[in-house]
């Protein structure tokens, strides 16, 4: 099966701008995948680097979100979603906007901590989800 890398504007020039070699989103037969991304403000397109990790975790939930109906499906469609962020202690408060976006049967997932991130934010969600 061929992989298709699928465009995923703004996201993609923002990464691109920030010479990431990574492409948003890549589809193989009915299979979609979608990479973390940073939490980029729509209105600058720089990261979001003094937002709250409420604030973060919608944005990246609302990329993740833009990205799988681009690609021809929509979060209905996960089927597990790796979540990476800073500390244990934003758990809560992640925990409570990812519930928002996968309000039933939410898909398999993990949380992460990791210890930093090459840009001032929190969080990452990177996702498979099908077609």
């Amino acid at each position: 099966m061929s992989r298709e890398i699928i465009r995923v504007e703004p996201l993609s020039t923002y990464l691109e701008r920030w010479k990431a070699p990574t492409s948003a989103v890549t589809r193989s037969g009915d299979t979609i995948y979608v990479s973390g991304l940073p939490p980029f403000d729509p209105e600058t397109g720089e990261v979001a680097e003094s937002a709250p990790v409420e604030r973060q975790a919608e944005l990246v939930l609302d990329q993740l979100k833009l990205c799988l109906e681009t690609a021809g499906s929509s979060l209905g469609n996960v089927l597990k979603c790796n979540v990476y962020c800073t500390s244990v202690e934003k758990f809560a408060a992640v925990n409570a906007i990812y519930a928002r976006y996968f309000p039933e049967d939410p898909p398999a997932r993990i949380f992460v901590c990791v210890p930093a991130w090459p840009g001032p934010f929190d969080i990452e969600v990177d996702c498979v989800a099908t077609r």
